[in-house]
């Protein structure tokens, strides 16, 4: 019965087959499946053992081939492919979205030119654009060949955007695992100093490509190539090809040679690195690769390429006032708070005598060159200044080309001794006077023990011979008689602007300031005691004669009374007649001064001053590493004195204040060298530090400013 119910169903569903016929194949529903088996799975494995072959057919389509791996590597690499097309389209996008509307854009106005004068009016350095800028045409055709030779050797041929140089470079940081190159045409590193900062990112890379593709749209390629020349780095300063060439050539751009044009072009892969003025060698060296890159590609022969090579370009000499760029950095970094941002050209009219600083410069470099290897020492400062606080001369360093670290203005050190004046006026001011006599013997001040430079002592003592002599133990006995918080009270009202901290060691100088704070807080002894600010700038007017800024004298009062500071010069004039600091000794023109050398000998210190000029000098290492037990009075005391007998030529002999007459001693009769026996009954009064905090207006100094 169920054979004739089949039978007439496939009837039904089988047409085409001859009527009556009867159809004994059994159907995938007639074979018997176990309940636990998956339906089909036993019939398949009785097919497969009929039909080995079946066994390579894969299920869901009868017949058909698998994939050779070869096949499904080119399938996903393609999907692959795809989707970095993608996202590579959809970033372009985002980063052009966040980029100023192409049609607001504009090649920005050149940077200005900030031109910095000495006292005498004459140009001491430039900052900024030269403002003048080289015009393609009066450029001999070798000046561009040479960029385009070693920058962009296809800067004709491509649209702003050099597919195979941007090949390379992605290969290069792949390998690298970051961006070490750019592969950037002339193009790219227009927009990149125009538009873009200077940070090494995929995405500033992106949009350098997005603003060097609507710069060759905007521009025609001599446009383009003129823009580049007067608007990229050529270090030393130097901003554009004409500023360029005046400052390491002497001569416009316009007459450079072959060999100058090849050393312009290599300083383009790093300026400060390859500057003729830093690094000659290294700057020949890569002009001579230009040189061949020129040959290479005919822009000149191979045989003026050779003459070139053996004829290399060699720079200018610096000017003995190279570091007037010291004063110039200086001046760059106060003059927005003068006069704001600053949009055209200006002048700026400075205090620097442009003859002090070349003397000044003199004195250190040679000194160093001469002793500085035998004295363990690799850095020195100088500053000079008028007792009105006008800063004649600013030298931050050895050699400014080498580091432009300016040591006088923001390197804090320990001055040592050279800080003591401060506690000798505290004890003057609460009524000491330069014949008080205090003991000179160990002292111990909870378990630290001072000690005297060669661990001698000399019992009772003036005080003008232990400051002449520089005794520790007498200094610090004082600051513990009428307190260290009084001691740093005195220096921050002189001048002093960094912290100090109140405790018996700042007696020693134990507390870090700079070397144009020390100077200025010995302004007043100079001046009759004075409050000073120190200050470089005169006025600053734009190239049309208007006036931006003009200094207004200041008078901030008397900080020192005059009398004390007679009394103080008076001590400190006989350190450089019988104390430490005999070596800075001027011959026939009264000064005064101290010695001043930290702990371990790091540091070696000279602050002395005229009626006419102040004067600092500041020798050690850049690591605070040790010198050969250089002190402050031998090359610092040394280094000084050279330059003062320069700067004092000519110049009128002037009495400190308060010692007009005669000094101090002749009008007081003292004049014996060796210390005296204290009165009978003399006691010392040692008092403990003060642990009062000092007061916020303390630390403001005389600078207008918190440290």
């Amino acid at each position: 019965m169920g054979f004739f119910t089949r039978s007439k169903a496939r009837k039904r569903n089988g047409a085409g087959r001859p009527r009556g016929s009867l159809d004994v194949r059994l159907s995938a529903q007639d074979r018997a499946v176990p309940s636990d088996t998956p339906g089909g799975q036993i019939g398949s494995d009785v097919s497969a053992r009929r039909n080995p072959k079946s066994r390579s057919v894969k299920k869901g389509g009868a017949g058909r081939r698998p994939r050779s791996g070869f096949a499904r590597v080119a399938y996903w690499g393609f999907v692959a492919c795809l989707w970095g097309v993608i996202a590579g389209i959809g970033a372009v996008a985002w980063i052009g979205a966040h980029l100023p509307a192409i049609q607001s854009l504009e090649v920005p106005k050149r940077p200005p030119s900030i031109r910095i004068a000495g006292l005498d009016g004459r140009v001491l350095a430039t900052r900024g654009d030269s403002g003048v800028a080289a015009s393609l045409k009066d450029l001999p055709k070798y000046v561009p060949q040479a960029f385009i030779a070693i920058e962009d050797r296809r800067f004709y041929h491509h649209h702003g955007v050099d597919p195979m140089g941007i090949g390379r470079a992605f290969i290069a940081n792949i390998l690298h695992r970051g961006v070490s190159q750019g592969g950037s045409t002339l193009t790219q590193q227009l927009a990149k100093n125009l538009f873009l900062t200077q940070d090494r990112t995929y995405t500033r890379k992106i949009q350098e490509l997005v603003l060097a593709l609507w710069l060759e749209r905007k521009f025609s390629k001599n446009e383009i190539i003129e823009l580049y020349l007067n608007r990229i780095y050529y270090g030393a300063g130097a901003y554009g090809i004409e500023s360029a060439a005046q400052r390491y050539f002497g001569k416009p751009a316009k007459q450079v040679t072959l060999a100058e044009a090849a050393m312009l072009a290599g300083l383009v892969k790093s300026p400060s690195r390859l500057a003729p003025t830093r690094n000659p060698d290294g700057a020949e060296r890569r002009a001579q690769v230009v040189l061949t890159a020129m040959s290479a590609q005919g822009f000149v022969s191979e045989a003026k390429a050779k003459v070139a090579i053996a004829q290399p370009a060699h720079a200018l000499k610096q000017m003995q006032n190279g570091s007037v760029n010291y004063v110039a950095d200086w001046i760059m970094d106060v003059l927005h708070d003068l006069v704001g941002r600053v949009e055209d050209d200006i002048i700026v009219g400075t205090s620097i005598d442009p003859m002090l600083q070349a003397a000044a410069e003199k004195a250190l470099t040679d000194e160093l060159a001469a002793k500085g290897d035998k004295a363990g020492v690799g850095q020195g400062a100088m500053v000079a200044m008028s007792p009105g606080g006008a800063v004649r001369v600013l030298i931050g360093g050895r050699n400014y080309a080498d580091s432009q670290f300016n040591r006088a203005v923001s390197a804090k050190r320990q001055p040592g001794s050279a800080f003591k004046p401060f506690v000798y006026l505290t004890a003057i001011e609460r009524g000491l006077t330069p014949d008080t006599i205090r003991e000179d013997k160990p002292i111990s001040v909870k378990g630290w023990k001072p000690e005297n430079y060669t661990r001698e002592y000399f019992g009772p003592v003036t005080l003008t011979q232990a400051l002449a002599m520089s005794l520790n133990t007498v200094s610090v006995r004082l600051a513990l008689e009428f307190g260290p918080t009084a001691v740093t009270r005195t220096a921050y009202r002189l001048g002093i602007a960094s912290k100090l901290e109140p405790n018996p060691s700042i007696a020693l100088g134990t507390s870090e300031v700079s070397l144009i704070e020390m100077v200025s807080a010995f302004a007043p002894f100079a001046n009759g005691g004075s409050s000073i600010i120190p200050h470089v700038v005169e006025n600053v007017r734009r190239n049309d004669g208007l006036i931006l800024y003009q200094r207004v004298p200041q008078n901030l009062g008397q900080v020192v009374e005059p009398r004390y500071v007679g009394m103080m010069n008076a001590m400190m004039q006989e350190t450089l007649l019988t104390g430490t600091g005999r070596k800075a000794e001027l011959a026939g023109y009264p000064a005064a001064g101290k010695t001043g050398t930290s702990q371990d000998f790091r540091d070696g210190w000279f602050v002395g001053y005229t009626a006419h000029l102040v004067t600092g000098v500041w020798l050690g290492n850049d690591d605070s590493s040790p010198t050969r037990k250089m002190t402050g009075g031998g090359l610092p005391a040394e280094i000084w004195a050279r330059f003062m007998k320069t700067a004092h030529r000519g110049v009128a002999v002037a009495n400190l204040p308060g010692l007009s007459g005669g000094s101090f001693f002749q009008t007081s009769g003292f004049n014996a060298p060796l210390p005296p026996s204290p009165p009978p009954g003399m006691a010392e009064r040692p008092q403990p530090a003060s642990k009062r905090s000092l007061d916020s207006w303390l630390i403001d100094g005389l600078f207008g400013r918190r440290n």
